[in-house]
């Protein structure tokens, strides 16, 4: 970051949550979800900036930022889809909905499509378990999937993207 007043819009409204948690180290994740928001993602940056606004080490922040999944160090799709590998999941056929998603997509967990649009990402758990399989598309929960419907689910968002309309 910049030492000079030149700071943008995105580091000025982090400052103000920085300001509201009164740059207590104990206001760690609030700071980093809320840096998320504004980012997308945590650019190591923004860790930097953190650790020196907080007096915490920029590598206690980067624990944190790893530790829990909801972090993101890296940018993500347009919609990120966070599809659930969790023990219900899995046994009613998370594994088939993740090849599904994976064929159709030309990416694996993790990487992001090339035109940017969508993000995969597995996780351990969604708290869905009466809709397994299930996935989640930014804030929306898709469950009772199976590879069709997962596809389809996927090329309504493009569909969407394509006629213009927000998903």
């Amino acid at each position: 970051m910049c030492e000079c007043s030149c700071k943008d819009e995105k580091m000025l409204t982090l400052d103000e949550t920085l300001e509201k948690c009164g740059h207590d180290a104990g206001n760690l994740i609030t700071i980093l979800q809320s840096a998320q928001e504004i980012y997308g993602y945590l650019p190591a940056e923004i860790i930097y900036y953190v650790a020196a606004q907080t007096g915490i080490s920029p590598a206690r922040v980067m624990g944190v930022a790893t530790f829990y999944s909801q972090f993101r160090l890296e940018p993500v799709g347009k919609y990120l889809i966070m599809l659930c590998k969790g023990t219900a999941c899995h046994v009613n056929g998370a594994g088939v909905i993740e090849t599904a998603i994976c064929d159709e997509l030309g990416i694996k967990d993790g990487q992001t499509t090339e035109d940017g649009l969508f993000s995969l990402k597995t996780v351990a758990c969604l708290g869905c378990c009466s809709l397994s399989p299930v996935m989640m598309i930014n804030d929306e929960a898709y469950g009772s999937l199976t590879p069709n419907k997962a596809v389809a689910i996927l090329n309504d968002y493009r569909s969407r993207e394509e006629g213009g309309a927000e998903a």
